[in-house]
């Protein structure tokens, strides 16, 4: 999987095709922590008497996933990376109301193959 976010590619591959790494940054990493507020937990108990998706807790669950990509990409780009390989997401509870999520990869800049043009095929 790649995406480009502005002027930086993302992807969850160790390389991307029709590019080579000419330079390793180190560590992008993107944090949030999210708290369930009380109203959400209210509505999210009454429908877990029903089951089914929860879908307060997804939507606060995609929103804290796009933060922590959208911190890991700006501190990339504050390496001087164009690129994020080997792009992670990670989640721990901190307390029975909070969660940490984390985004990370190798920042690298990268440049297109001389013999294979700039066009990148996303896997």
């Amino acid at each position: 999987m790649a995406i480009r976010e502005g002027d930086v590619i993302v992807t969850t591959a160790p390389y991307i095709s029709g590019y080579r790494v000419i330079k390793v940054l180190g560590v992008a990493i993107g944090v949030t922590v999210r708290s369930r507020g009380l109203g959400g937990r209210f509505l999210a108990g009454l429908r877990s008497l029903a089951g089914g998706e929860i879908k307060e807790f997804t939507e606060l669950a995609e929103q804290a996933r796009r933060q922590a990509i959208e911190r890991m990409i700006q501190h990339a780009k504050e390496l001087g990376a164009n690129a994020v390989i080997s792009f992670r997401l990670d989640s721990s509870e901190i307390s029975e109301y909070m969660d940490e999520i984390i985004a990370y990869g190798t920042a690298v800049v990268i440049q297109p193959e001389a013999d294979r043009g700039a066009g990148i095929t996303v896997d």
